[in-house]
């Protein structure tokens, strides 16, 4: 069948590798290599690792709703975050080193994350640790700056990853947030600091980042574009 697709001038699903790829710290692919080994030897397509990372979130997220009668769920919530992230990288791992890799693929990979964020965060909203417009501003956002990163690639230029507030980084600040609302129940017996809660806080955080990250990233988008169409004029 690669034989033929090349004949006919159409590249097999084989060759096709992703234009762009969020940067991903040499020591977390490490974390992966076994897995994706596994992966590859049992047939277990990158489609459904990126599925799985949905059930990830939702976990995360029923943690969270689930965190104002056993605090403890604090402390668990961010695990399944991260086992998202971890997750959100295996997909794209395997696709490439089972020859998956496809257009199809690249929004089957996407859509689950934008999912994933929504869970995560009506999670919150919902928790009765923050309020609920903290949470869904925060989904909100997250949205927004993942679609203006993919702007960049829609109009063929770069896909953006950059900004100090891009998907695991809003992570990171979750965590953060959650375990610091978990110890100052713990050693406290609250979690507010005047109006707002630790989460309120966090979540107000996550929004403020991204609004800088959308900035950062569209005003590099522009920049390209202009660089594009200079190079074109001359």
């Amino acid at each position: 069948m690669s034989s033929i697709a090349h004949a006919h001038g159409k590249p097999s699903p084989a060759d096709y590798s992703p234009a762009w790829r969020r940067p991903i710290a040499g020591g977390f692919r490490l974390t992966a290599h076994a897995v994706v080994r596994f992966c590859v030897a049992h047939r277990i397509h990158a489609d459904t690792i990126s599925c799985s990372s949905i059930v990830a979130s939702a976990l995360a997220g029923l943690c969270f709703w689930g965190a104002e009668d056993s605090i403890w769920l604090l402390l668990v919530a961010p695990l399944f975050c991260y086992v998202r992230l971890w997750l959100n990288m295996l997909d794209g791992m395997v696709a490439l080193a089972a020859g998956q890799a496809s257009p199809r693929g690249e929004i089957l990979n996407d859509l689950p994350d934008r999912i994933s964020d929504v869970l995560i965060f009506v999670g919150v909203a919902h928790s009765g640790l923050a309020s609920p417009l903290a949470g869904y501003w925060a989904a909100i956002f997250a949205l927004l700056t993942a679609y203006v990163g993919t702007l960049g690639q829609a109009v063929g230029v770069q896909r953006e990853f950059s900004g100090p507030m891009s998907k695991p980084w809003r992570m990171v600040v979750l965590h953060a947030g959650a375990w610091s609302s978990a110890a100052a129940i713990a050693l406290s017996g609250s979690h507010a600091s005047g109006a707002l809660t630790l989460l309120d806080y966090t979540c107000l955080l996550i929004v403020l980042g991204c609004i800088q990250t959308i900035a950062i990233r569209l005003n590099r988008i522009l920049a390209a574009l202009e660089a594009v169409s200079t190079g074109v004029n001359r």
